[in-house]
């Protein structure tokens, strides 16, 4: 055999039987941790419940902050093979009652006079849709991601928690589409359900949930008014 040939054999069968690691790396999806530990001595619980007129009543004074989870997903799918934030087709999707649960929620908000200021989402594709479908605009916020496995929750949220601290700072209401992993991590237990939102009132150096309104439960406040 040609002395050339035979150096092409050789270097062939050393690639196959030693393949290089970029494709692995170039593929490697980023992976959601596990659910983190509920933040020690918190509870998302309110401490009282307030009426439906009061509740209103506030959110129309604006200054709080109404963080979401996305609405109902397809727990058939996931994310293990997502390449990146805008990978649509490798996460857990929306459900046609997720879309609707979303439409039910901006409708509602836009039809009791809430006022709104800042619309952030999660940049993964169901948040972003939530926030499309309820809002029409939004921005962005990398902060409200879900962690990276591997990541400490109690660092990765730093700028999450800081949102929840200082509040809009005006007299509408900043609106935070999101996954229940952050909020857990930050705000405590129980977990958010699939469109439930949190009221959080910011305190300066700490903030409170005031209370917890479900997808449905808008209409509520609608009654009280």
């Amino acid at each position: 055999m040609p002395r050339k040939l035979h150096n092409h054999l050789f270097i062939l069968c050393f690639l196959l039987a030693n393949p290089w690691p970029i494709a692995d790396a170039q593929t490697a999806a980023p992976q959601f941790g596990a659910v983190p530990p509920p933040a020690p001595g918190r509870s998302a619980t309110p401490a009282k419940e307030l009426p439906a007129a009061a509740l209103l009543a506030e959110l129309k004074r604006g200054g709080y902050t109404i963080y979401f989870r996305h609405t109902s997903t397809d727990f058939s799918r996931d994310d293990t093979k997502s390449r990146s934030d805008d990978d649509c087709e490798n996460q857990r999707p929306l459900t046609s009652k997720g879309r609707d649960e979303a439409r039910r929620i901006g409708e509602d908000m836009r039809a009791l006079g809430i006022p709104i200021g800042d619309i952030l989402a999660s940049p993964r594709c169901r948040t972003v849709e939530v926030a499309k479908l309820a809002f029409g605009s939004f921005k962005p916020a990398p902060e409200a991601r879900g962690g990276v496995a591997g990541e400490k929750p109690s660092i990765h949220y730093d700028a999450l928690r800081a949102l929840f601290d200082k509040g809009p700072g005006t007299s509408r209401n900043t609106i935070i589409v999101s996954h229940g992993n952050p909020f857990y991590a930050i705000a405590g237990a129980p977990y958010l359900a699939e469109g439930e939102a949190a009221i959080i009132n910011p305190l300066g150096k700490d903030f409170e949930v005031i209370a917890r309104v479900r997808w449905d439960g808008w209409k509520n406040l609608a009654a009280a008014s």
